[in-house]
């Protein structure tokens, strides 16, 4: 009796990590085609909160955004220009691709190994490992990326960091796409 409580809790602990998967969405309107949002110029505002809930840093993002034709595929290019609450600055170029239908593949200098990307409705699900420079230290950690669109202008994304399984904290961001000069 005891092995069967142990593994049914097992069971129940895995089912509430799988969280909720990206085709739940497919209905939510408007649909996010990414290369339609991310092409121009976006700004970015948000905040990482520590896990006890605590802001640590807050930022500004300029997005400059841009798709091209590669070997037949459309290739997108973020340049990211972050300016921190703390007076520093930062910048990370994302390069994405689509990966089947509603997948994207996506590589920057300071995410180690690819990030995946899955597109539904208005949502899309982004995972990947970033190295993080904390204290003098990098540390990679795992990032559990969502973004909603809300209108032509508007989307938010929500993160959820991890190391080693155990949460460290999340990022929300507000995107405001500029219009068209």
């Amino acid at each position: 009796m005891k092995k069967l409580l142990a593994i049914a809790s097992l069971c129940m602990l895995l089912a509430g990590c799988a969280g909720v998967p990206v085709a739940h969405y497919q209905a939510a309107q408007p649909v996010l085609d990414l290369p339609r949002y991310f092409n121009g110029t976006v700004d970015g505002w948000g905040m990482f909160q520590s896990r006890s809930g605590e802001v640590v840093k807050r930022f500004h993002v300029v997005i400059e955004a841009s798709w091209t034709e590669r070997d037949g595929q459309q290739v997108g290019t973020l340049d990211e220009h972050f300016s921190w609450s703390d007076g520093t600055t930062s910048r990370r170029v994302w390069t994405i691709s689509r990966d089947g239908e509603r997948g994207f593949v996506g590589r920057a200098d300071d995410v180690v190994g690819p990030a995946r990307g899955e597109t539904a409705g208005n949502a899309l699900h982004w995972r990947y490992v970033l190295a993080l420079p904390v204290d003098g230290r990098v540390w990679n950690v795992d990032v559990d990326d969502w973004m909603f669109l809300f209108d032509e202008k508007v989307m938010l994304n929500r993160s959820a960091v991890s190391k080693f399984g155990i949460h460290v904290g999340d990022v929300t961001l507000s995107f405001m796409k500029r219009p068209a000069p």
